[in-house]
């Protein structure tokens, strides 16, 4: 919100906690007032680690790394003003203190169990927090195996049919906003099957029958967004799922003012190819083949070595250096590029997955080079502050007014390998494109000045 600085010039107010321009300040954007419920689908590795930094963060047990909300930085103004505020003073995004977790899981482990089941953060760690984890504890979740074969469901929610589990969704839904102010729903579990868009899906109508009819082609992850978005909860999907990239959910979305955005969270080999294919572009150095492998043990890569789940994730991961490189615009650097993934199940790794790519590429008069990759990563620790920020960001777009009702957040492509654009527009994966967009919407519903990098006044 904007408000007149006291003692100031008139000509200035201050948007959020920085100083801003009277003339373009906005005062539309709603203040983030009490608390932030987060309901989390799935209670698993990347949603522990989440929970448990966040409060480690509230403790002073840790610092943010990797948030861009609570580390990021934002130019206001032209580089001569040396205005950069923390992205977190500048818009009303919602204090970490004012955060509250519940969720939903296919076993009963409460958040310290599951935790250290999935053994990503030190134990040390987690008996610090171990008193506040103990006490989060799922709901029954919605769940068929069909959709995830290799996990066996042992504490889920028994209905007539889909329709039923959806309103008892939405009963929980229901029950958890009369603790909180508000809501924001995260997809965190594993990976479903394959599966492509149907006439079920085209609208509302037709979704709701089939969930009636317990249609194949509705997947629980459809289920979970459907009651999000009929109670005006936005939704993120950090799975590849079939999810919320579907007409009706882009009709609820838009219905009920409940924002979405893409899916699959970008945290490991993804992120590193949507930061150098756009290189290779930028200097029309071209590719001839790109193979990519990784190796992870935990209950993703378990899942993933099943080869319909696999499928999901393939083609999420293999999107990316199609709409980078535009082979249509430059055929003679990208039209025969050979790109192929593998990932492969070990469970010695556990959650430290790695990851190998080997780039072929050519230069001035075609001559081959090659650049070669070895990312040792940590999945959920590059996962957790994309899943806060995701929520974090979702939950502005929800007090926005330009940005509620409009369904697909596509400025937080940032954080998703598969981004979502309007239909009949393709989407966007550059890193650095996606970085300026975030940053410009941000500074559009606050009223500040868009930052184009053009430049030219200083030499005037």
């Amino acid at each position: 919100m904007a408000t007149k600085r006291k003692g100031g010039k008139k000509s200035q107010v201050v948007v959020g906690k920085v100083l801003v321009s009277k003339k373009t300040a906005a005062t539309k954007v709603e203040p983030a007032k009490g608390k932030l419920g987060v309901m989390v689908v799935g209670l698993g590795a990347v949603a522990t680690t989440m929970i448990a930094g966040v409060e480690a963060i509230r403790r002073g047990l840790a610092k943010p790394v990797g948030s861009l909300t609570q580390m990021g930085t934002i130019r206001l103004g032209k580089r001569t003003d040396n205005k950069s505020p923390f992205i977190k003073d500048f818009v009303p995004l919602a204090d970490l203190k004012d955060i509250v977790f519940t969720g939903w899981d296919i076993f009963e482990d409460n958040v310290y169990e599951a935790a250290a089941h999935a053994a990503v953060l030190k134990p040390e760690m987690l008996k610090k927090l171990k008193p506040y984890l103990q006490k989060i504890k799922p709901m029954p979740a919605v769940f068929d195996q069909y959709y995830v074969k290799r996990l066996e469901g042992k504490h889920v929610k028994k209905g007539k049919n889909k329709r039923d589990l959806a309103e008892q969704l939405r009963a929980d839904i229901r029950a958890f906003k009369k603790k909180v102010d508000r809501v924001v729903m995260i997809w965190a579990a594993s990976t479903e099957i394959f599966l492509e868009p149907k006439p079920v899906h085209r609208t509302i109508e037709a979704f709701e029958k089939g969930l009636e009819k317990n249609d194949r082609a509705i997947a629980p992850s459809q289920i979970y967004a459907y009651a999000a978005l009929k109670e005006g909860v936005p939704f993120a999907n950090g799975a590849p799922n079939l999810t919320v990239d579907l007409p009706v959910m882009i009709e609820l979305s838009k219905q009920n003012a409940a924002p979405i955005c893409g899916k699959d969270f970008k945290t490991g080999q993804t992120f590193m190819k949507t930061v150098l294919a756009p290189a290779f572009k930028a200097r029309m150095i071209g590719v001839s083949g790109w193979f990519s492998t990784n190796i992870l043990g935990n209950r993703d890569g378990e899942v993933l070595d099943e080869p319909q789940s696999f499928k999901t994730k393939e083609e999420s991961k293999l999107g990316s250096l199609e709409y980078i490189f535009q082979p249509e615009i430059y055929p003679d650097l990208y039209k025969d590029i050979y790109h192929k993934i593998r990932i492969n199940y070990y469970p010695p790794r556990g959650d430290e997955k790695e990851a190998w790519d080997n780039i072929d590429i050519f230069g001035w008069l075609g001559y081959p080079m090659q650049l070669k990759v070895n990312f040792l990563c940590r999945d959920s620790i590059l996962a957790a502050p994309i899943a806060l920020d995701l929520v974090l960001f979702l939950d502005l777009a929800k007090r926005a007014p330009e940005l509620r009702s409009i369904g697909i957040q596509e400025w937080l492509s940032f954080y998703l390998k598969s981004p979502q654009s309007a239909p009949g527009l393709y989407p966007e994966h550059d890193l650095f494109i996606q970085s300026m967009k975030l940053k410009n919407t941000l500074r559009h519903i606050m009223g500040a000045d868009l930052v184009t990098h053009l430049g030219l006044d200083y030499y005037d």
